[in-house]
Protein backbone atom coordinates (compact mmCIF):
# COMPACT_ATOMS: atom_id res chain seq x y z
CA UNK A 1 0.00 0.00 0.00
CA UNK A 2 1.40 3.41 -0.96
CA UNK A 3 1.92 6.10 1.66
CA UNK A 4 -0.87 8.18 0.11
CA UNK A 5 -3.33 5.31 0.75
CA UNK A 6 -2.37 4.72 4.38
CA UNK A 7 -5.19 5.15 6.90
CA UNK A 8 -4.42 7.79 9.52
CA UNK A 9 -4.47 6.14 12.96
CA UNK A 10 -6.80 8.18 15.16
CA UNK A 11 -9.60 7.78 17.71
CA UNK A 12 -13.12 9.17 17.56
CA UNK A 13 -13.90 12.33 19.53
CA UNK A 14 -14.85 11.40 23.08
CA UNK A 15 -13.08 8.03 22.89
CA UNK A 16 -9.54 7.16 23.92
CA UNK A 17 -6.92 4.45 24.00
CA UNK A 18 -5.53 3.26 27.32
CA UNK A 19 -1.75 2.91 27.40
CA UNK A 20 -0.31 0.45 29.95
CA UNK A 21 0.15 2.97 32.79
CA UNK A 22 -3.47 4.17 32.55
CA UNK A 23 -4.82 0.66 31.99
CA UNK A 24 -2.90 -0.71 34.99
CA UNK A 25 -4.20 2.11 37.20
CA UNK A 26 -7.77 1.51 36.01
CA UNK A 27 -7.59 -2.24 36.60
CA UNK A 28 -6.16 -1.67 40.07
CA UNK A 29 -9.03 0.68 40.90
CA UNK A 30 -11.61 -1.82 39.63
CA UNK A 31 -9.94 -4.67 41.55
CA UNK A 32 -10.25 -2.64 44.74
CA UNK A 33 -13.93 -1.95 44.02
CA UNK A 34 -14.58 -5.67 43.43
CA UNK A 35 -13.05 -6.58 46.78
CA UNK A 36 -15.11 -3.97 48.65
CA UNK A 37 -18.34 -5.01 46.89
CA UNK A 38 -17.67 -8.68 47.59
CA UNK A 39 -16.97 -7.91 51.25
CA UNK A 40 -20.65 -6.87 51.53
CA UNK A 41 -21.93 -9.95 49.68
CA UNK A 42 -22.52 -8.46 46.23
CA UNK A 43 -22.10 -10.94 43.35
CA UNK A 44 -21.00 -10.29 39.75
CA UNK A 45 -23.30 -10.29 36.72
CA UNK A 46 -22.96 -9.16 33.10
CA UNK A 47 -25.45 -7.98 30.46
CA UNK A 48 -25.15 -7.34 26.70
CA UNK A 49 -23.81 -4.07 25.29
CA UNK A 50 -26.85 -3.89 22.98
CA UNK A 51 -30.45 -3.90 24.15
CA UNK A 52 -33.72 -3.62 22.27
CA UNK A 53 -34.28 0.12 21.92
CA UNK A 54 -37.59 -0.02 23.80
CA UNK A 55 -35.75 -1.41 26.84
CA UNK A 56 -33.59 1.74 27.06
CA UNK A 57 -35.66 4.68 25.80
CA UNK A 58 -37.58 6.78 28.29
CA UNK A 59 -35.89 5.25 31.33
CA UNK A 60 -33.16 7.82 32.02
CA UNK A 61 -35.03 10.87 30.76
CA UNK A 62 -35.06 13.00 27.64
CA UNK A 63 -31.36 13.87 27.90
CA UNK A 64 -30.32 10.21 28.09
CA UNK A 65 -32.47 9.43 25.05
CA UNK A 66 -30.75 12.20 23.10
CA UNK A 67 -27.29 10.92 24.04
CA UNK A 68 -27.99 7.25 23.29
CA UNK A 69 -26.15 5.49 20.48
CA UNK A 70 -28.91 3.80 18.49
CA UNK A 71 -29.17 2.07 15.13
CA UNK A 72 -30.70 -0.86 13.29
CA UNK A 73 -28.73 -4.08 13.42
CA UNK A 74 -28.23 -6.51 10.54
CA UNK A 75 -31.64 -8.05 11.22
CA UNK A 76 -33.40 -4.70 10.97
CA UNK A 77 -34.09 -4.51 14.72
CA UNK A 78 -34.02 -1.16 16.53
CA UNK A 79 -31.27 -1.44 19.14
CA UNK A 80 -29.37 0.87 21.48
CA UNK A 81 -26.05 0.77 23.33
CA UNK A 82 -26.51 0.92 27.08
CA UNK A 83 -26.06 4.43 28.54
CA UNK A 84 -25.76 3.12 32.09
CA UNK A 85 -25.81 -0.23 33.89
CA UNK A 86 -28.92 0.36 36.00
CA UNK A 87 -31.57 0.22 33.28
CA UNK A 88 -30.21 -3.08 31.85
CA UNK A 89 -30.08 -4.37 35.43
CA UNK A 90 -33.79 -3.63 35.89
CA UNK A 91 -34.52 -5.57 32.69
CA UNK A 92 -32.20 -8.36 33.87
CA UNK A 93 -34.01 -8.67 37.21
CA UNK A 94 -37.46 -8.64 35.62
CA UNK A 95 -36.29 -11.48 33.39
CA UNK A 96 -34.42 -13.62 35.93
CA UNK A 97 -35.67 -12.69 39.43
CA UNK A 98 -37.68 -15.91 39.74
CA UNK A 99 -34.42 -17.84 39.55
CA UNK A 100 -32.39 -15.36 41.63
CA UNK A 101 -34.79 -14.63 44.49
CA UNK A 102 -34.87 -11.42 46.54
CA UNK A 103 -33.20 -9.46 47.90
CA UNK A 104 -30.58 -9.75 45.17
CA UNK A 105 -27.24 -7.92 45.48
CA UNK A 106 -25.09 -7.51 42.39
CA UNK A 107 -22.10 -5.61 41.09
CA UNK A 108 -21.34 -4.96 37.45
CA UNK A 109 -18.17 -3.38 36.03
CA UNK A 110 -18.45 -2.62 32.31
CA UNK A 111 -18.32 0.18 29.70
CA UNK A 112 -21.31 2.37 28.77
CA UNK A 113 -21.80 4.92 25.98
CA UNK A 114 -23.29 8.43 25.86
CA UNK A 115 -22.90 10.84 22.94
CA UNK A 116 -22.49 13.87 25.21
CA UNK A 117 -20.12 16.81 25.13
CA UNK A 118 -16.70 15.76 26.34
CA UNK A 119 -15.02 17.50 29.28
CA UNK A 120 -12.38 16.89 31.91
CA UNK A 121 -12.68 13.29 33.11
CA UNK A 122 -15.75 12.68 30.93
CA UNK A 123 -15.77 10.63 27.74
CA UNK A 124 -18.38 9.18 25.38
CA UNK A 125 -17.23 5.68 26.22
CA UNK A 126 -16.56 5.21 29.91
CA UNK A 127 -16.45 2.53 32.55
CA UNK A 128 -19.08 2.22 35.25
CA UNK A 129 -18.57 0.26 38.40
CA UNK A 130 -22.01 -0.37 39.89
CA UNK A 131 -23.43 -2.17 42.89
CA UNK A 132 -27.16 -2.53 43.65
CA UNK A 133 -29.60 -4.28 45.95
CA UNK A 134 -32.97 -5.09 44.43
CA UNK A 135 -36.15 -6.54 45.90
CA UNK A 136 -36.33 -4.63 49.20
CA UNK A 137 -37.60 -1.24 50.36
CA UNK A 138 -35.72 -1.49 53.65
CA UNK A 139 -33.88 1.67 54.63
CA UNK A 140 -31.09 -0.64 55.80
CA UNK A 141 -30.13 -1.15 52.16
CA UNK A 142 -29.91 2.62 51.66
CA UNK A 143 -27.58 2.80 54.66
CA UNK A 144 -25.52 -0.12 53.35
CA UNK A 145 -25.13 1.71 50.02
CA UNK A 146 -23.63 4.68 51.89
CA UNK A 147 -21.35 2.37 53.89
CA UNK A 148 -20.06 0.67 50.72
CA UNK A 149 -19.24 4.07 49.18
CA UNK A 150 -17.46 5.07 52.39
CA UNK A 151 -15.41 1.87 52.59
CA UNK A 152 -14.63 2.01 48.88
CA UNK A 153 -12.98 5.43 49.05
CA UNK A 154 -11.02 4.47 52.15
CA UNK A 155 -9.80 1.35 50.33
CA UNK A 156 -8.77 3.54 47.38
CA UNK A 157 -6.56 5.56 49.73
CA UNK A 158 -8.74 8.65 50.24
CA UNK A 159 -9.27 10.14 53.68
CA UNK A 160 -10.77 13.46 52.56
CA UNK A 161 -14.07 12.90 50.78
CA UNK A 162 -17.69 13.78 51.35
CA UNK A 163 -20.80 11.74 50.60
CA UNK A 164 -23.62 14.21 50.00
CA UNK A 165 -27.09 12.87 50.65
CA UNK A 166 -30.62 14.01 49.83
CA UNK A 167 -34.00 12.40 49.27
CA UNK A 168 -36.16 12.79 46.18
CA UNK A 169 -39.30 12.52 48.35
CA UNK A 170 -38.37 15.80 50.07
CA UNK A 171 -38.19 17.57 46.73
CA UNK A 172 -41.38 15.87 45.54
CA UNK A 173 -43.14 16.89 48.76
CA UNK A 174 -42.27 20.53 48.24
CA UNK A 175 -43.48 20.36 44.64
CA UNK A 176 -46.78 18.92 45.88
CA UNK A 177 -47.11 21.86 48.26
CA UNK A 178 -46.42 24.28 45.39
CA UNK A 179 -48.83 22.62 42.96
CA UNK A 180 -45.94 21.46 40.76
CA UNK A 181 -46.19 17.68 41.25
CA UNK A 182 -46.94 17.18 37.55
CA UNK A 183 -43.85 19.21 36.63
CA UNK A 184 -41.44 17.21 38.77
CA UNK A 185 -39.25 16.01 35.87
CA UNK A 186 -38.32 19.44 34.40
CA UNK A 187 -37.99 20.95 37.89
CA UNK A 188 -35.60 18.22 39.09
CA UNK A 189 -33.53 18.47 35.92
CA UNK A 190 -33.19 22.22 36.40
CA UNK A 191 -32.20 21.83 40.07
CA UNK A 192 -29.57 19.28 39.05
CA UNK A 193 -27.78 22.07 37.14
CA UNK A 194 -27.41 24.37 40.17
CA UNK A 195 -23.67 23.80 40.54
CA UNK A 196 -23.08 24.39 36.83
CA UNK A 197 -25.24 27.43 36.03
CA UNK A 198 -26.20 28.99 39.39
CA UNK A 199 -29.58 29.90 40.93
CA UNK A 200 -30.52 32.74 38.53
CA UNK A 201 -30.14 30.58 35.43
CA UNK A 202 -31.94 27.72 37.19
CA UNK A 203 -34.86 30.04 37.94
CA UNK A 204 -34.97 31.03 34.26
CA UNK A 205 -34.96 27.38 33.21
CA UNK A 206 -37.68 26.53 35.74
CA UNK A 207 -39.95 29.18 34.25
CA UNK A 208 -39.10 28.18 30.69
CA UNK A 209 -39.40 24.39 31.09
CA UNK A 210 -41.97 24.04 33.91
CA UNK A 211 -43.91 27.30 33.66
CA UNK A 212 -43.20 28.23 37.28
CA UNK A 213 -43.91 31.64 38.81
CA UNK A 214 -41.32 33.83 40.52
CA UNK A 215 -42.80 32.86 43.91
CA UNK A 216 -42.56 29.15 43.10
CA UNK A 217 -38.96 29.59 41.94
CA UNK A 218 -38.15 31.38 45.16
CA UNK A 219 -39.60 28.55 47.27
CA UNK A 220 -37.79 25.86 45.29
CA UNK A 221 -34.46 27.68 45.48
CA UNK A 222 -34.98 28.39 49.19
CA UNK A 223 -35.18 24.65 49.80
CA UNK A 224 -32.12 23.84 47.70
CA UNK A 225 -30.02 26.57 49.36
CA UNK A 226 -30.62 25.42 52.93
CA UNK A 227 -27.41 25.46 54.97
CA UNK A 228 -26.52 24.92 58.60
CA UNK A 229 -26.25 22.19 61.20
CA UNK A 230 -27.71 18.84 60.16
CA UNK A 231 -30.50 18.75 62.78
CA UNK A 232 -31.45 22.36 62.05
CA UNK A 233 -31.69 21.63 58.34
CA UNK A 234 -33.86 18.57 58.96
CA UNK A 235 -36.19 20.61 61.21
CA UNK A 236 -36.41 23.33 58.54
CA UNK A 237 -37.13 20.74 55.85
CA UNK A 238 -39.88 19.31 58.06
CA UNK A 239 -41.55 22.74 58.09
CA UNK A 240 -41.15 23.27 54.32
CA UNK A 241 -42.87 19.96 53.46
CA UNK A 242 -45.37 19.86 56.34
CA UNK A 243 -48.72 18.58 55.08
CA UNK A 244 -47.16 16.46 52.32
CA UNK A 245 -47.07 12.79 53.28
CA UNK A 246 -44.40 12.16 50.63
CA UNK A 247 -42.20 15.01 51.82
CA UNK A 248 -42.52 14.11 55.49
CA UNK A 249 -41.56 10.51 54.71
CA UNK A 250 -38.50 11.81 52.84
CA UNK A 251 -37.33 13.80 55.87
CA UNK A 252 -37.91 10.78 58.10
CA UNK A 253 -35.81 8.60 55.76
CA UNK A 254 -33.01 11.17 55.73
CA UNK A 255 -32.93 11.20 59.53
CA UNK A 256 -32.82 7.40 59.60
CA UNK A 257 -29.99 7.05 57.09
CA UNK A 258 -27.88 9.72 58.78
CA UNK A 259 -28.41 8.25 62.26
CA UNK A 260 -27.58 4.69 61.19
CA UNK A 261 -24.51 5.79 59.24
CA UNK A 262 -23.21 7.52 62.36
CA UNK A 263 -23.95 4.42 64.45
CA UNK A 264 -21.95 2.37 61.91
CA UNK A 265 -18.90 4.56 62.48
CA UNK A 266 -19.01 6.93 59.50
CA UNK A 267 -17.69 10.32 60.69
CA UNK A 268 -20.04 13.29 60.33
CA UNK A 269 -17.31 15.05 58.33
CA UNK A 270 -17.72 12.49 55.52
CA UNK A 271 -21.53 12.69 55.23
CA UNK A 272 -23.30 15.94 54.40
CA UNK A 273 -26.99 16.65 54.02
CA UNK A 274 -27.22 18.59 50.75
CA UNK A 275 -30.74 19.42 49.55
CA UNK A 276 -29.40 20.94 46.34
CA UNK A 277 -28.55 17.56 44.78
CA UNK A 278 -31.36 16.13 42.67
CA UNK A 279 -29.69 13.54 40.35
CA UNK A 280 -30.82 14.24 36.81
CA UNK A 281 -32.01 10.72 35.93
CA UNK A 282 -35.77 10.30 36.14
CA UNK A 283 -35.86 6.93 37.85
CA UNK A 284 -34.73 7.95 41.38
CA UNK A 285 -37.49 7.92 44.01
CA UNK A 286 -35.85 8.21 47.46
CA UNK A 287 -32.37 8.52 48.96
CA UNK A 288 -29.78 9.92 46.55
CA UNK A 289 -25.99 10.15 46.90
CA UNK A 290 -23.14 12.10 45.33
CA UNK A 291 -19.50 11.83 46.41
CA UNK A 292 -16.89 14.59 46.16
CA UNK A 293 -13.16 14.65 46.85
CA UNK A 294 -12.01 17.30 49.35
CA UNK A 295 -8.82 17.88 47.36
CA UNK A 296 -10.57 18.32 44.01
CA UNK A 297 -14.31 19.06 44.34
CA UNK A 298 -14.30 20.84 40.97
CA UNK A 299 -14.07 17.55 39.09
CA UNK A 300 -17.62 16.76 40.22
CA UNK A 301 -19.20 13.71 41.78
CA UNK A 302 -17.06 10.58 41.47
CA UNK A 303 -19.61 8.14 42.90
CA UNK A 304 -23.37 8.69 42.63
CA UNK A 305 -26.58 6.76 43.00
CA UNK A 306 -29.74 6.32 44.99
CA UNK A 307 -33.04 4.51 45.41
CA UNK A 308 -35.22 3.64 42.42
CA UNK A 309 -38.39 1.83 43.43
CA UNK A 310 -40.31 1.87 40.14
CA UNK A 311 -37.75 1.31 37.40
CA UNK A 312 -38.54 -2.38 36.81
CA UNK A 313 -42.30 -1.84 36.63
CA UNK A 314 -42.14 -1.27 32.86
CA UNK A 315 -40.78 -4.82 32.45
CA UNK A 316 -42.77 -6.82 35.03
CA UNK A 317 -45.85 -6.74 37.28
CA UNK A 318 -43.69 -7.83 40.21
CA UNK A 319 -42.59 -4.93 42.38
CA UNK A 320 -38.78 -4.77 42.38
CA UNK A 321 -37.58 -1.75 44.39
CA UNK A 322 -33.85 -1.12 44.27
CA UNK A 323 -31.00 1.02 45.56
CA UNK A 324 -27.37 1.32 44.51
CA UNK A 325 -24.55 3.51 43.29
CA UNK A 326 -21.98 3.77 40.53
CA UNK A 327 -18.29 4.60 40.85
CA UNK A 328 -17.20 6.91 38.01
CA UNK A 329 -13.99 5.06 37.19
CA UNK A 330 -12.69 7.35 34.43
CA UNK A 331 -13.57 10.57 36.24
CA UNK A 332 -11.94 9.32 39.44
CA UNK A 333 -8.84 8.29 37.49
CA UNK A 334 -8.67 11.77 35.96
CA UNK A 335 -8.83 13.21 39.48
CA UNK A 336 -6.16 10.83 40.76
CA UNK A 337 -3.86 11.73 37.86
CA UNK A 338 -4.35 15.43 38.60
CA UNK A 339 -3.56 14.81 42.27
CA UNK A 340 -0.46 12.74 41.46
CA UNK A 341 -1.98 9.57 42.92
CA UNK A 342 -1.50 7.36 39.84
CA UNK A 343 1.57 5.12 39.70
CA UNK A 344 3.09 5.55 36.22
CA UNK A 345 4.47 2.00 36.02
CA UNK A 346 4.02 0.30 32.69
CA UNK A 347 4.81 -3.19 33.98
CA UNK A 348 2.50 -5.30 36.07
CA UNK A 349 5.30 -7.62 37.23
CA UNK A 350 7.36 -6.87 40.35
CA UNK A 351 10.53 -8.78 39.49
CA UNK A 352 12.67 -8.35 36.38
CA UNK A 353 15.14 -11.08 35.38
CA UNK A 354 17.76 -10.07 32.79
CA UNK A 355 19.06 -12.74 30.44
CA UNK A 356 22.87 -13.03 30.41
CA UNK A 357 23.46 -15.96 28.08
CA UNK A 358 21.17 -17.67 25.61
CA UNK A 359 22.75 -21.05 26.46
CA UNK A 360 21.43 -20.67 30.04
CA UNK A 361 17.81 -20.16 28.90
CA UNK A 362 16.58 -23.38 30.50
CA UNK A 363 18.03 -22.29 33.84
CA UNK A 364 16.35 -18.89 33.63
CA UNK A 365 13.00 -20.38 32.63
CA UNK A 366 13.17 -22.82 35.54
CA UNK A 367 14.08 -20.05 37.99
CA UNK A 368 11.23 -17.80 36.82
CA UNK A 369 8.76 -20.69 36.97
CA UNK A 370 9.76 -21.42 40.56
CA UNK A 371 9.37 -17.75 41.54
CA UNK A 372 5.91 -17.59 39.94
CA UNK A 373 4.89 -20.77 41.78
CA UNK A 374 5.90 -18.92 44.96
CA UNK A 375 3.35 -16.19 44.10
CA UNK A 376 5.65 -13.59 42.54
CA UNK A 377 5.02 -11.78 39.25
CA UNK A 378 8.15 -12.16 37.13
CA UNK A 379 9.23 -11.00 33.67
CA UNK A 380 12.21 -12.57 31.90
CA UNK A 381 13.91 -10.46 29.22
CA UNK A 382 13.81 -12.37 25.89
CA UNK A 383 17.26 -11.43 24.50
CA UNK A 384 20.82 -11.75 25.86
CA UNK A 385 21.72 -8.04 25.55
CA UNK A 386 24.17 -6.05 27.68
CA UNK A 387 23.08 -5.82 31.30
CA UNK A 388 22.92 -2.02 31.19
CA UNK A 389 20.44 -2.06 28.30
CA UNK A 390 18.27 -4.64 30.03
CA UNK A 391 18.23 -2.74 33.33
CA UNK A 392 17.37 0.46 31.46
CA UNK A 393 14.34 -1.35 30.03
CA UNK A 394 13.34 -2.47 33.54
CA UNK A 395 13.81 0.98 35.05
CA UNK A 396 11.75 2.65 32.33
CA UNK A 397 8.83 0.32 33.02
CA UNK A 398 8.92 0.83 36.76
CA UNK A 399 10.07 -2.56 38.02
CA UNK A 400 11.02 -2.25 41.70
CA UNK A 401 13.35 -5.28 41.74
CA UNK A 402 15.73 -7.13 39.43
CA UNK A 403 17.29 -10.54 39.95
CA UNK A 404 20.79 -10.73 38.44
CA UNK A 405 22.15 -14.25 37.82
CA UNK A 406 25.26 -14.65 35.66
CA UNK A 407 27.53 -17.65 35.06
CA UNK A 408 29.36 -17.13 38.36
CA UNK A 409 26.09 -16.89 40.28
CA UNK A 410 24.75 -20.06 38.63
CA UNK A 411 27.90 -21.93 39.64
CA UNK A 412 27.63 -20.67 43.22
CA UNK A 413 23.81 -21.08 43.26
CA UNK A 414 23.46 -17.46 44.33
CA UNK A 415 21.50 -14.50 42.97
CA UNK A 416 21.79 -10.75 43.31
CA UNK A 417 18.66 -8.80 44.25
CA UNK A 418 18.91 -5.28 42.90
CA UNK A 419 16.63 -2.46 44.10
CA UNK A 420 16.28 -0.48 40.90
CA UNK A 421 15.27 2.83 42.50
CA UNK A 422 18.33 3.03 44.78
CA UNK A 423 20.80 0.72 43.03
CA UNK A 424 21.33 -1.23 46.26
CA UNK A 425 22.20 -4.92 45.76
CA UNK A 426 22.55 -7.97 47.98
CA UNK A 427 23.33 -11.63 47.39
CA UNK A 428 21.11 -14.48 48.55
CA UNK A 429 21.15 -18.25 47.93
CA UNK A 430 18.87 -19.16 45.02
CA UNK A 431 16.98 -21.56 47.30
CA UNK A 432 16.01 -18.58 49.50
CA UNK A 433 15.36 -16.18 46.62
CA UNK A 434 11.54 -16.21 46.70
CA UNK A 435 11.45 -15.44 50.42
CA UNK A 436 14.05 -12.68 50.06
CA UNK A 437 12.14 -11.09 47.17
CA UNK A 438 8.86 -11.06 49.12
CA UNK A 439 10.65 -9.43 52.06
CA UNK A 440 12.23 -6.84 49.74
CA UNK A 441 8.85 -6.01 48.18
CA UNK A 442 7.24 -5.68 51.61
CA UNK A 443 9.92 -3.21 52.70
CA UNK A 444 9.44 -0.88 49.71
CA UNK A 445 7.61 2.41 50.34
CA UNK A 446 3.91 2.34 49.37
Amino acid sequence: MSNSNKIQPRTLKGFRDFLPDAAIARESLMDTAREVYRSYGFVPIDTPVLEYLEVLTGKGGEESDKQMYRFQDGGGRDVGMRFDLTVPFARFCAQHIGQLGTPFKRYHIAPVWRAENTQRGRYREFMQCDFDTIGTESLNSDVETLLVIHDLFLALGFEGFQIRINNRKVLSGLLERLGLADKATPVLRAIDKLDKIGPEKVAEELTRSAGTTDEQNERVLALTSLQGERDQMLDELQKLVAGSETGELGVQELRGVLQMAKAAGVPDSRVRLDVSIARGLDYYTGTIFETFLDELPSIGSVCSGGRYDNLAEVYTKQRLPGVGASLGVDRLLAAMEELGRVDKRTSIADVFVPLFAADRMENYLGLCADLRKAGLRVELYPEAKKLGAQLKYADRRGFPLAVVVGDDEWEAQEAQIKLLASGETRKVPIKDLATALREALASLPA
